[in-house]
C-alpha cells in the first residue's frame, strides 16, 4: 500500500491495517523544500552479495601489508539478511528526552520535527 497527502491519523490507522495483514507500507508526502518518507515491510527477508576474502599465501606476502585481509571482487558470496521494520506510530511516539535518544537525536534529520 503507498499512501500519500494523507493525514497523519490516518497513515497510522491504515500502517496499522497492513501490518496486522502482512502487507508491505509505504507513505510519503513533500512540503515545499521538504518531505518524508517511511516504510513499514514487516518482517523483511533479503539476501545480500557480498565480496569473499582472497585467501593470501604466506611465502609470497610478507610485511605488514601481508596481514591485511584483502577482497577479492571477482568472487562473491550471497547473505540471506531478516530486518524487522517498526510500525508508523512507534516511529512518532519516541520519547526524546533520555540518554539513549539524545545521542541519537544528532542522526535524526530536522524534516522529522517538521512533520511531527
Amino acid at each position: 500500500v503507498c499512501l500519500t497527502c494523507c493525514s497523519r491519523d490516518v497513515m497510522v490507522k491504515i500502517n496499522q491495517i497492513c501490518h496486522q495483514n502482512n502487507v508491505k507500507f509505504f507513505t510519503g508526502d513533500v512540503f515545499g523544500y521538504h518531505g518524508f518518507m517511511f516504510a513499514d515491510l514487516g518482517d523483511h527477508e533479503f539476501v545480500e552479495e557480498k565480496p569473499k576474502m582472497a585467501k593470501m599465501n604466506p611465502s609470497v606476502d610478507v610485511g605488514p601489508e601481508a596481514k591485511k585481509a584483502k577482497l577479492d571482487s571477482s568472487e562473491t558470496t550471497m547473505v540471506k539478511k531478516r530486518v524487522t521494520f517498526c510500525q508508523l506510530k512507534e516511529a512518532l511516539s519516541v520519547d526524546w528526552s533520555g540518554e539513549k535518544a539524545a545521542a541519537a537525536l544528532k542522526r535524526i534529520a530536522p524534516d522529522y520535527f517538521l512533520f511531527q
